[in-house]
């Protein structure tokens, strides 16, 4: 499927500058960065939603601790 994609200027001599020094065509080097960044996206939220699952899971046993604990924590690691 084709898609027509509008680029700012800047962008697409960004693209163009890329795909010239990977000597590679244009449209392959911009579905290989669109794949990427998608893949990037998709395994970012996954993580996050892996560590709100971890406290969540945390705070039902238990295991939680008060702002001001974690506040102290962070004071202390930054001095």
């Amino acid at each position: 499927m084709a898609i027509e994609i509008t680029l700012s200027p800047e962008l697409e001599a960004l693209l163009r500058h890329k795909a010239s020094q990977q000597g590679q065509d244009l449209n392959a080097v911009a579905s290989e960065l669109l794949a990427s960044a998608l893949a990037w996206e998709a395994q970012d939220i996954a993580a996050a939603i892996a560590g709100i699952q971890h406290g969540l899971d945390d705070f039902e046993v238990g295991k939680s601790w008060s702002f001001q604990d974690f506040a102290e924590e962070q004071r202390l690691n930054f001095q």
